[in-house]
C-alpha cells in the first residue's frame, strides 16, 4: 500500500511535507508508510486518501497492481 500512496502523492505532484499535514500526519509518518516500515491506520489511511483527493478504491486497486507486478 506504501507504494501505492507514494505513486499516487508524485501523480498529483505532491511532496510528503505537503501533504502528510493536510492527512493528518507528520512527514516521518506518511515516509514511513510510503517505505512499508510502518502500517497506518485506517483513519490514517483516510486521511491520505481524502488529502490526495482519490477514493479508497483507486488506492487499492493501485496496490493490487503494484503487489501483482512484482511477483
Amino acid at each position: 500500500m506504501g507504494r501505492a500512496i507514494r505513486e499516487l502523492r508524485k501523480k498529483h505532484g505532491a511532496t510528503q511535507e505537503a501533504l502528510a499535514p493536510r492527512a493528518g500526519i507528520t512527514p516521518k509518518t506518511l515516509s514511513l508508510i510510503e517505505r512499508g516500515e510502518a502500517n497506518p491506520t485506517w483513519g490514517t489511511v483516510r486521511g491520505i486518501v481524502d488529502a490526495l483527493g482519490v477514493s479508497m478504491g483507486e488506492l487499492a486497486k493501485l496496490a493490487d497492481k503494484l503487489a501483482d507486478d512484482g511477483k
